[in-house]
């Protein structure tokens, strides 16, 4: 009984995270989670990350390591560069003095509806640069990703049956 249970669980085991997926298929999953890591759904990434690789029938956990690639110590360094380089493709300035309003918003409470306010004021330009940016560099990493991770899966797997044959002789 225990065998019989043994199998079912490593059946589904292997059809959830597709252990035997090729190399591009498990580099597609990493891409995809890099792309949503990377994305401007901030805060949705995970949750559209799955729905992706369920729907496109991908490794789920290459696609949430690729997701949680954007590490919390390069997430604001990224959406800021991002950001300012989507600025500059739409020809979006910077709102006048934006470093000391930030400030001055801050010395408010997130509970008070001034900050609110003045917050949609100070960022609402910067929406559409921050969506492009975000996107087309998502779209980059995602590529790079796959190229990368697919290359290193391709020469592991070249390793692994070279090593192989070199055993069986």
């Amino acid at each position: 009984m225990i065998a019989i249970t043994r199998a079912v669980i490593r059946r589904w085991v292997e059809a959830l995270f597709h252990i035997h997926d090729t190399p591009s298929r498990t580099a597609a999953a990493f891409a995809l989670g890099v792309f949503f890591g990377f994305s401007p759904f901030l805060g949705l990434h995970t949750l559209l990350a799955l729905a992706c690789a369920f729907v496109l029938n991908l490794n789920r956990v290459a696609v949430l390591v690729g997701v949680y690639s954007n590490l919390p110590w390069i997430i604001g360094a990224y959406y800021a560069l991002t950001t300012a380089a989507g600025a500059w493709v739409l020809g979006t300035k910077v709102p006048a003095g934006f470093r000391d309003r930030v400030a001055e918003l801050f010395a408010l409470s997130f509970l008070e509806k001034a900050f609110w306010e003045r917050l949609w004021v100070l960022v609402g330009p910067l929406l559409w640069p921050y969506f492009v940016g975000s996107f087309v560099g998502a779209v980059l990493l995602a590529l790079a990703a796959y190229y990368v991770t697919r290359g290193l899966l391709e020469a592991r797997q070249r390793h692994t049956r070279e090593a192989r044959t070199r055993t069986t002789r």
